[in-house]
C-alpha cells in the first residue's frame, strides 16, 4: 500500500477483518483486524499494507481511487478538482478545497484543528524528500519533481534542513493554489498523489510530537485515533471536524442490485467508531468470525473448505447467517526474494535458476492457496498491461533433474559447498509452514535452509538495511500500472526503496527507465512485455502466485466492495444495527 510490502502472513489477501471483546448496538462500530504490528502513523513511512490501512483511517492525499467505479478511476479528494496540466505534462496545478480542518489537537493554538492550506502539501512532500527522515517512500518521486533532488542532496550534510528554500517543482500560487513541475514526463505521477506515502500532514503537529510524532497521528480524515497499543488494540472514533464528503452516487453497472448505492449521497465515515485488533494468527480470527464478533475475514487457508463449496460458493451453513462471499482476482504477486548484494545471487543465475526449479508451485496452491491463485511466470499480475499471458518461464514447474544439472553448473554440486541460506519470514503459523515447505523444496537438490522468524516491523527493517539474505513477502500493487511492479527491480530503488531485493540489471534499467516516462499505447506495451519476459529469464526472484482475494463478511455489513488500494476504505463501509441484532441469534 500506498506502496506496501504483503508478508505472506496468510493463504489469502486479507482485507480488513476482526474482533472485538462485546457488542455494542448504543453506536456504529466496525470490528477489524490487522495480522500485524505496525511502527507507527507516519506517512512517509506508508511502506506496507498494514501501516497504509490505518495511516489512510486518519490522514488524506490531494487524490484517491474511485470506491465503486471499476475499471479503477482517480478522483478529487482533497483536491477541488483534477489538477489542471500543462501541454508538455510537466506542470500539474491543483485547487484544494476550502474549509478542510486538520482534526483537533493540542498541537494547534487552543487545542482547535487549523484549516488545510497549499503550503501543507509542499511541506509534506519535502518531509518526504528530508535526507535526515530517510523515508521509505521517497523512490516514489526519486528524480521527478524539478529541484527536489538537488535540495535533498544540498541539505545532506547540513547540520538542520532548510525548508525555507525554494525548490522549482514545488510552488505555491496562493493559499489554495499550488504547482509540481516535474523534471521530465511521469505518466504514474497522479497514482502517486493517491498513496499514502504523499498524505497532507502539518507542520506545528510534526514539530509538537518530535521523535514520537509517528504516534501521534493527526490529519484530516474521516477518523481521529482514540487509542494505540501496537500489541494488542487500535481504535478510533469517527472525526467531529470531518469535512461534508458524500458516499458516492454512482459505479459499476451491477452496484445497485448488489445493495452498494443505498447509502449514496449520505456523507461520511458511515460508522461512529473502528476498533482494530492486531492478531497474527489466522484461527483465532476465524472462531471470532464464526461467533458474530469479527465483521470481514481473508478465509485462512485451513479453513477453505468449512466457508466454500465446489471451491466458489458459500457454505450453506454460513449462508443461513447471512454470511456474505467475495472472491476476486487480486494485483499481486507473491515470492522468494534474493538479496542480489549477497554474491551468492548477484553473481550466479544458475543458481537463482536452479532454486526456482526446486520449488514445487502446484502443491504450494494445494497447500497454501487451496488451489484458487494463478502460478506466476514473471512478475506482473494478470489484468494488467504489460502481463503476457502466452509466456512461460522456463524456470517455473518443477525439475529436480534440471535443478541439480544447473546447480552443479552453478559450482555446487548436490549443494556441496554451498552455505546455509538463511530465509526470512515473520512469525505466523502459515508463514512458518511456508517457509518449512520452501526449506524441504530446496533440500531435495541439496541445499540447506535455516529459516529465520520475524514480527513484521523487524522483517521490514531487515530488509531496509539489505540484512536479508532471502525473504518470503509479496507486492501488492499500488496503482494499475506495470510501472510500480518493474520498479521493484529498477536499480536505483535499491533499500531503502521499493527494490528490495537490490537487483541490478543496466539493460533492465535503460528498458524501464524508456518506458516509465511513456505514456500508455502500444510502444510502451510492448517494452513493458520485454521487462516481463526479461523478468521471468533472469529470475531475480523465485515467482510464486498471483493471488485470490477470498473474503467472508457479515451480513449487517454494508457497501463491502473488494478495492485493491483500500485504505480509505473503511470510511464507506456501514453496519446496520438492526440486521445485526437478529442475525446474531442465528451464531
Amino acid at each position: 500500500m500506498s506502496m506496501r510490502f504483503i508478508g505472506l502472513v496468510f493463504a489469502f489477501m486479507i482485507a480488513a477483518v476482526g474482533c472485538s471483546r462485546e457488542q455494542n448496538f448504543d453506536e456504529k462500530v466496525l470490528n477489524l483486524i490487522t495480522p500485524q504490528k505496525i511502527k507507527g502513523f507516519d506517512p512517509i513511512y506508508a511502506a506496507d499494507l498494514y501501516a497504509s490501512n490505518e495511516i489512510g483511517k486518519v490522514y488524506e492525499g490531494l487524490l484517491e481511487f474511485h470506491y465503486l467505479k471499476r475499471p479503477y478511476e482517480l478522483t478529487p479528494n482533497l483536491a477541488e478538482s483534477m489538477p489542471e496540466v500543462s501541454a508538455d505534462g510537466l506542470t500539474y496545478t491543483f485547487k484544494v478545497k476550502k474549509g478542510v480542518l486538520f482534526q483537533d489537537s493540542k498541537a494547534f493554538p487552543n487545542g482547535k484543528g487549523r484549516e488545510l492550506k497549499a503550503d501543507d502539501f509542499i511541506y509534506s512532500i519535502r518531509r518526504m524528500a528530508d535526507p535526515k527522515l530517510q523515508s521509505t517512500g521517497w523512490w516514489l518521486l526519486d528524480g521527478k519533481i524539478a529541484g527536489l533532488n538537488e535540495w535533498r542532496d544540498k541539505n545532506a550534510n547540513a547540520e538542520k534542513v532548510n525548508y525555507d528554500e525554494a525548490v522549482e517543482g514545488l510552488k505555491k500560487v496562493d493559499d489554495y493554489t499550488f504547482q509540481f513541475k516535474l523534471a521530465k514526463p511521469f505518466p504514474q505521477f497522479l497514482y502517486a498523489l493517491a498513496m499514502p506515502f504523499t498524505f497532507a500532514v502539518a507542520k506545528e503537529v510534526v514539530e509538537h510530537h518530535g521523535q514520537e510524532f509517528q504516534n501521534y497521528p493527526v490529519g484530516t480524515g474521516p477518523f481521529k485515533l482514540d487509542y494505540f497499543d501496537n500489541s494488542n488494540r487500535i481504535v478510533y472514533h469517527r472525526n467531529p471536524t470531518f469535512r461534508e464528503k458524500l458516499y458516492p452516487s454512482e459505479g459499476e453497472a451491477t452496484d445497485e442490485a448488489a445493495g452498494l448505492l443505498a447509502d449514496a449521497g449520505k456523507k461520511l465515515p458511515l460508522v461512529d467508531k473502528v476498533i482494530v485488533n492486531i492478531v497474527v494468527e489466522s484461527q483465532p480470527q476465524w472462531l471470532n468470525f464464526q461467533k458474530g464478533s469479527a465483521d470481514l475475514l481473508g478465509v485462512p487457508k485451513d479453513n477453505f473448505d468449512q466457508a466454500i463449496v465446489a471451491g466458489k460458493n458459500l457454505h450453506p451453513d454460513m449462508a443461513k447467517k447471512g454470511i456474505r462471499l467475495s472472491m476476486v482476482n487480486s494485483l499481486d504477486t507473491t515470492y522468494v526474494a534474493f538479496n542480489h548484494t549477497d554474491p551468492l545471487f548477484k553473481d550466479n543465475i544458475k543458481l537463482r535458476q536452479a532454486m526456482s526449479l526446486a520449488y514445487d508451485h502446484v502443491e504450494s496452491n494445494k497447500l497454501f492457496y487451496n488451489n484458487t491463485a494463478t502460478i506466476a511466470q514473471s512478475i506482473i499480475p494478470p489484468g494488467i498491461s504489460g502481463h503476457k499471458k502466452e509466456y512461460k518461464s522456463p524456470y517455473i514447474g518443477r525439475n529436480l533433474e534440471m535443478a541439480k544439472k544447473l546447480l552443479k553448473e552453478a559450482g555446487y554440486p548436490e549443494g556441496k559447498g554451498l552455505p546455509e541460506l538463511q530465509y526470512e519470514t515473520v512469525g505466523s503459523t502459515v508463514s512458518r509452514q511456508q517457509g518449512e515447505f520452501f526449506a524441504k523444496n530446496m533440500a531435495d537438490i541439496g541445499i540447506k535452509i535455516r529459516i529465520s522468524t520475524n514480527t513484521w516491523p523487524e522483517l521490514v527493517k531487515k530488509t531496509n538495511t539489505k540484512t536479508a539474505q532471502m525473504f518470503g513477502i509479496a507486492w501488492g500493487a499500488d496503482y494499475p500500472d506495470a510501472e510500480n511492479f518493474f520498479g521493484l527491480l529498477y536499480g536505483p530503488n535499491e533499500s531503502p526503496g521499493s527494490n528490495s531485493s537490490n537487483y541490478k540489471n543496466a539493460t533492465f534499467d535503460k528498458i524501464f527507465a524508456q518506458a516509465s516516462i511513456m505514456q500508455d499505447g502500444p510502444e510502451r506495451t510492448a517494452l513493458y512485455e520485454q521487462l516481463y519476459e526479461m523478468a521471468g529469464n533472469e529470475v531475480p526472484w523465485i515467482y510464486g502466485m498471483h493471488r485470490t482475494s477470498v473474503t467472508v463478511y457479515q451480513g449487517w455489513v454494508k457497501n463491502y466492495k473488494y478495492i485493491e488500494f483500500n485504505h480509505t476504505q473503511v470510511q464507506y463501509l456501514n453496519a446496520d444495527l438492526e440486521a445485526k441484532k437478529e442475525l446474531l441469534k442465528k451464531f
